[in-house]
């Protein structure tokens, strides 16, 4: 049975950090837009921020039994920026290639690399997260021990790490190796649509380590109830949309990270954030 919703969420400061996921989503894989010292704006609501960008950071995308060339191609995978408060986000998007990951229905286990004891976590998901790199040379740093050392424009209050989909998976694994592995030993976790990422070891030593996880999942969308249990369990930190009849019954609507907004500022009471006009059910067309 599923977990109650976590009541010590604040919707409108999720929905602010899948604004900032979504912006890290329209960037083309194989392109940046942001480069360091760029200011991105996030509204929503009285919510009205300005980050600075510090890093854009690659790594080598998801490699699928249909399409197993994609693990040799170094993409954006999103951008670490700071608020002038000196809140520091790392915000990490997902890959088309996440549906065929699921129709490949393998997911094997490796043991979790930067953290002894830690359990297994899913090769593919790992072997992503350990291409992550602060340039598009595979020799540069990784991802997570370069933070330290950023030119963060302000004092450094927090560190918040977000993503959707396969980086909602990619965030879990950054978020134990940041608090094993980095300075930043309080890090918070927000995930949107993640799959489970290890298995039942992985996960309760992640509880133990990052309890400060907010994992949002819509009950309709397929990607988080994979890989199956056992040997996968989902970190806690549950917070549970039920979409209803509020959105078209398809694998891709019910995953869009649109969608999750949608569902998140229908819940918060603010201004209701639209869907994919594809995603409509018919009764919404009316």
């Amino acid at each position: 049975m599923a977990a109650a919703p976590n009541p010590a969420v604040d919707l409108n400061l999720a929905i602010q950090y899948a604004k900032l996921v979504k912006l890290a989503e329209e960037v083309p894989p194989g392109q940046t837009v942001y480069d360091p010292g760029n200011v991105i704006n996030v509204q929503y609501g009285a919510i009205n921020v300005d980050y600075t960008v510090v890093t854009t950071f690659y790594g080598n995308d998801l490699a699928t039994d249909a399409n197993p060339a994609r693990a040799l191609q170094i993409v954006s995978f999103g951008f670490v920026a700071q608020d002038a408060a000196g809140n520091v986000v790392v915000s990490t998007r997902g890959t088309e290639g996440i549906l065929e990951w699921v129709q490949d229905a393998r997911f094997l286990t490796v043991k979790c690399p930067f953290l002894t004891g830690a359990g297994n976590t899913e090769d593919g998901f790992t072997a992503v997260y350990e291409s992550l790199r602060v340039s598009r040379d595979p020799a540069s740093e990784r991802l997570v021990k370069a933070l330290p050392g950023m030119a963060f424009p302000h004092p450094v209050t927090s560190l918040t790490i977000t993503g959707h989909s396969l980086g909602g998976a990619l965030v879990t694994l950054c978020g134990l190796d940041v608090a094993a592995n980095s300075p930043f030993k309080h890090p918070i976790v927000y995930s949107f649509a993640s799959p489970r990422t290890g298995d039942s070891s992985f996960a309760d030593t992640y509880n133990q380590v990052v309890p400060n996880t907010f994992r949002f999942a819509n009950r309709l969308d397929i990607v988080p109830k994979v890989p199956l249990r056992p040997p996968y369990e989902h970190v806690l930190g549950l917070y549970d949309l039920n979409p209803k009849l509020s959105v078209k019954l398809d694998i891709l609507c019910q995953h869009h990270l649109t969608t999750y907004l949608f569902l998140m500022s229908r819940l918060g009471g603010g201004t209701h954030l639209p869907l994919d006009g594809d995603c409509k059910p018919v009764a919404l067309h009316l």
